[in-house]
Order: C-alpha cells, then sequence, then structure tokens
C-alpha cells in the first residue's frame, strides 16, 4: 500500500457537488460515488474531515434567498448543509465507514455538537467527521469555515473540490482559451481576485501557512492521488 503524503486533511465539498445533473437537491447515485472514494482514503489510514456546503439546497446569498434579511437566510444555508451531511453520513455507513456529523448549530437529537477536542478525538479513532452549519455565524461562508476548522484540527492541507481542474483565470466552462495555474501564492489569489475560496479564507490560511489544492472532485481516483502527493489540480501555498 502506498504512503500518503498528507495524514490529516480537511476535504472542502460544496454542496453543488450532490446535485449531479439534476440541478437541484441530492443525488444518491453521486452519494454512493463519492463515499466511495472517501473509503479508499480511509484504507490509506488518512484522518479526514470534511467541511460541507448546502448550495443545492439554499445559498444564503443566493437568488433564492430572494428578500429574506441576510442572517436569517444564512442560518437556512446552515440548515441545508446539515441535511447534506447527514445524505454523506448515510452514504458512508452503507460501506461500513464510521462517521460522525458534528454541527456548528445545536441539533442534538439528530447530530453532535462541534467541539474542537471531540472532532480530534473522533479522527485519531479513524472516524471521519463531517462538519456542517459553517461557523455556526451567519455572514461567514463555509469557505471560511473550511479554513478555521482545518486550523483546529491541525490539518496539513485543505482540499477543495471543484467541477474543473484547477484554478484558471477565468471560468473553462465559458472560455475554451482559459488558462490553468499549476502554481500560485496566496496572494496571487488576492490580487488577481481568482475564485478560489472568498478572500477571508485565503487570508487566514496565508496566515497559518496551510496549502490549498483545488482538484476536480469528478474524475475518478483524483483525491487519491493528491493524497498519495502526485501533481494534480493547482496548488496554492
Amino acid at each position: 500500500m502506498s504512503n500518503p503524503k498528507y495524514k490529516r486533511v480537511l476535504l472542502k465539498l460544496s454542496g453543488e457537488a450532490l446535485m449531479g445533473p439534476k440541478g437541484y437537491g441530492i443525488d444518491l447515485g453521486v452519494v454512493r460515488k463519492i463515499a466511495e472514494e472517501l473509503k479508499e482514503l480511509m484504507e490509506l489510514k488518512v484522518e479526514l474531515a470534511i467541511v460541507i456546503g448546502g448550495g443545492n439546497i439554499f445559498r444564503g446569498t443566493g437568488e433564492e434567498a430572494g428578500g429574506i434579511e441576510r442572517a436569517s437566510a444564512d442560518y437556512m444555508g446552515m440548515l441545508a448543509t446539515i441535511i447534506n451531511a447527514m445524505a454523506l453520513q448515510d452514504g458512508l455507513e452503507k460501506m461500513g465507514v464510521y462517521t460522525r456529523v458534528l454541527s456548528a448549530v445545536e441539533i442534538q437529537k439528530v447530530v453532535e455538537p462541534y467541539i474542537r477536542r471531540r472532532a480530534m478525538r473522533h479522527l485519531e479513532k479513524g472516524r471521519i467527521i463531517i462538519l456542517a452549519a459553517g461557523t455556526g455565524n451567519p455572514f461567514f461562508s463555509t469557505d471560511t469555515a473550511a479554513a478555521l476548522r482545518a486550523m483546529e484540527i491541525r490539518a496539513e492541507v485543505i482540499l477543495k473540490a471543484t467541477k474543473v481542474d484547477g484554478v484558471y483565470d477565468s471560468d473553462p466552462l465559458k472560455n475554451k482559451d482559459a488558462k490553468r495555474f499549476e502554481r500560485l501564492s496566496f496572494l496571487d489569489v488576492l490580487n488577481k481576485n481568482l475564485k478560489v475560496m472568498d478572500s477571508t479564507s485565503i487570508s487566514l490560511c496565508m496566515d497559518h501557512r496551510l496549502p490549498i489544492i483545488v482538484f476536480d472532485l469528478f474524475k475518478r481516483g483524483n483525491m487519491k492521488r493528491v493524497i498519495l502527493g502526485e501533481e494534480v489540480g493547482t496548488i496554492v501555498n
């Protein structure tokens, strides 16, 4: 068995990743495929935390928020992340992978509250932890939650799963001449206004020297290749 380059990893997974071609909600076939790849990481003895978004159900800053007051819309988005986390947990546990959902918004009859030391203990016991509800505060994105939680649990890297194979200077789905970057500094991302993660999360990672690897979630085996240290996607450090 190959040795992983990273021992403790935080995966940032968007809610949109779960909806597949349907355009809304949760595609259980997609959940199953993601769960299969995550199981392969666990077989490498990697300690894995996942921060999941809720954009497939509700996004506080999206058009669906309409005239809803921003703080209320953000809380609705947090609840959407809990639904996604429970769906992913179900997919993982059907494959025999021990999983815990920890939420920054307490719903103790459904999921565990996020407590840093408890989260780290789950990781040490070989469980995947799915971190839902962002930071628990409105006006902060799940990108910021990913950076914050990665530092709290002492992750070695953030893996940002996307629909494209790295960071481009423009949207490659709209511009066939878009240029892909193999490596970027945090300052490059901020100065060029590249849509890797939001500026708050990029600044946090820069301050704490926490690298980010952006890769294509939907290419089979990519997650495993990243963990093993292969050059996949774009690295920001």
